[in-house]
């Protein structure tokens, strides 16, 4: 058994590794590698960039995408304090004041509808306020009857009539357009 029968040759790596194993130094590297490195750009608080098809930013210290819904993100926010007086934001009302006036419950908006009333506009103030309330109920209203009648084909009544609405959507449509806009005269006719 003179011969070997070890027939491949090891590569210098191979034995520097076995030596590095053999010393219980497991850190050490057997190979140089050369590889890429990106070159990295630094940005500042307030800069603009698109990186990846994308549009990015830095606020507070932070890298945040600009996405086409950040406007509609920072209207829905509600600030901690009223940006008018700066009082805390805690009442009830605060959330829905601050949607329709940009200001607090109390005081800003019980002072605002005081000096209307003091100024003799707060009927006229009133009045409008609930038409405008009257317009969106009836616009939502409308949509949704709408999605209703086109997403159903045939209907059954509660005395288990079966209707086919298949042919005749065109017809509800208009019945329907017709009704919501006698109701909204009526409603605007009670509030004037």
């Amino acid at each position: 058994m003179s011969e070997s029968l070890l027939k491949k040759e090891f590569k210098k790596s191979d034995v520097e590794r076995v030596r590095n194993l053999v010393k219980k130094d497991f850190t050490a590297k057997t190979k140089t590698q050369l590889g890429y490195r990106k070159s990295s750009e630094h940005h500042t608080e307030g800069d603009i960039w698109e990186e990846n098809g994308k549009t990015w930013t830095i606020k507070n210290g932070l890298k945040q995408n600009i996405t086409k819904l950040d406007k509609a993100k920072s209207a829905s926010r509600l600030p901690l304090t009223c940006p008018k007086c700066g009082g805390p934001l805690r009442h009830h009302l605060a959330k829905k004041m601050y949607r329709i006036h940009g200001f607090c419950f109390d005081p800003c908006t019980v002072e605002y509808e005081s000096s209307l009333r003091k100024a003799g506009l707060f009927e006229q103030y009133e009045k409008q306020m609930m038409q405008n309330n009257m317009e969106g109920f009836l616009y939502d209203l409308e949509l949704w009857l709408k999605d209703k009648i086109s997403e159903v084909d045939t209907f059954v009544t509660e005395q288990g009539d079966v209707e086919d609405w298949k042919h005749n959507k065109k017809q509800y449509e208009e019945t329907i357009t017709k009704k919501v806009l006698e109701y909204s005269t009526l409603v605007r006719k009670r509030l004037e």
